[in-house]
């Protein structure tokens, strides 16, 4: 499904943290691994077609007592919950 990508940075003798932490950073833009990140950061699974069909039946299940109290006069019309 997703692949893996490996970054790997070496420090070269004679080279800073700072030079090879800018190395590192720069390796990281130019995978792309970040816009990927913050392209799919929101992004939900779909729900499956089950999980769909319970939910479904949940309100279905719902609006049909909630009509039957206010058949019984238990519950006004126009109250939510």
């Amino acid at each position: 499904m997703s692949r893996k990508i490996v970054i790997e940075v070496k420090k070269n003798p004679n080279e800073t943290n700072t030079a090879l932490l800018r190395r590192f950073s720069r390796q990281i833009q130019e995978s792309g691994i970040i816009r990927k990140v913050k392209k799919i950061r929101y992004s939900k699974r779909a729900e499956s077609k089950l999980t769909q069909k319970k939910s479904a039946l949940k309100r279905i299940v719902k609006r049909k007592e909630r009509e039957r109290l206010i058949k019984l006069g238990k519950i006004g019309e126009n109250i939510r919950y």
